[in-house]
């Protein structure tokens, strides 16, 4: 199974689009995953000055992942080599964003 892209997606590895537009796609077109509403609730308070962190732990969720603290320093640290153009960074995020099994 392939990861599904997402506005969140663009803006955690490319700054584009920017947060508060990244923000305000996932809040206009809402997951029915249970987990997710947490997520959305606090996004609607606090906006683009939500975390970076809140935005990964909402997309390991929306990819049915669970959104603990490893898995967010986990993909903290391939954003990271993502930035610093590392090969195989983008595929190692694409692969935290995929459904498990």
């Amino acid at each position: 199974m392939s990861m599904a892209i997402h506005s969140i997606d663009g803006y955690l590895l490319d700054g584009r689009p920017p947060k508060a537009e990244a923000i305000a796609d996932v809040l206009a077109d809402r997951s029915a995953v249970p987990a997710a509403a947490p997520f959305y609730r606090a996004l609607d308070i606090v906006g683009a000055r939500a975390a970076d962190e809140s935005l990964i732990a909402l997309r390991l969720v929306l990819a049915g992942r669970t959104a603990d603290d490893d898995a967010i320093r986990r993909v903290r640290a391939i954003l990271a080599q993502v930035r610093a153009g590392e090969a195989g960074a983008r595929a190692a995020y694409a692969a935290e964003m995929t459904p498990g099994p």
